[in-house]
């Protein structure tokens, strides 16, 4: 059963890499977006994807009767999501910024401390 889920993660990561290689600052933002998901994906596949009951003990018992759903890949993948979202939404902020800027939302482009014209420092000492 978590075999579909763990290629999909593999997936994932292999996509998130693929645009996280490309020289424009949109694909990198989507490679990092994915990535954030990825990880979402294999950290909730690793607490077990199984149909269980809450986590909740019975009145007067001090341990569940049954299985139960393990909360804290979900507590986890929560906090990421909302640490992923203003993560990219900063991202974004700044790949605007920077393409009003410069023009281009090309990455080799954008190279403004570099100047082509400019002579190359010096190679020793």
């Amino acid at each position: 059963m978590e075999t579909v889920p763990a290629i999909l993660v593999g997936l994932f990561f292999a996509v998130s890499v693929y645009l996280m290689l490309s020289k424009q600052l949109v694909r990198m933002m989507l490679g990092i977006a994915i990535l954030g998901n990825a990880v979402n994906m294999s950290i909730f596949v690793n607490g077990r994807l199984t149909r269980e009951v809450p986590p909740v003990i019975p009145e007067g018992l001090l341990v569940p009767t049954e299985v139960t759903a393990n909360p804290l890949p979900q507590a986890l993948v929560l906090t990421a999501i909302v640490i992923s979202f203003s993560f990219f939404a900063f991202l974004l902020v700044l790949a605007f910024r920077a393409y009003q800027e410069v023009g281009t939302d090309d990455v080799n482009d954008m190279r403004v401390a570099e100047p082509e014209n400019d002579p190359l420092p010096p190679q020793g000492y």
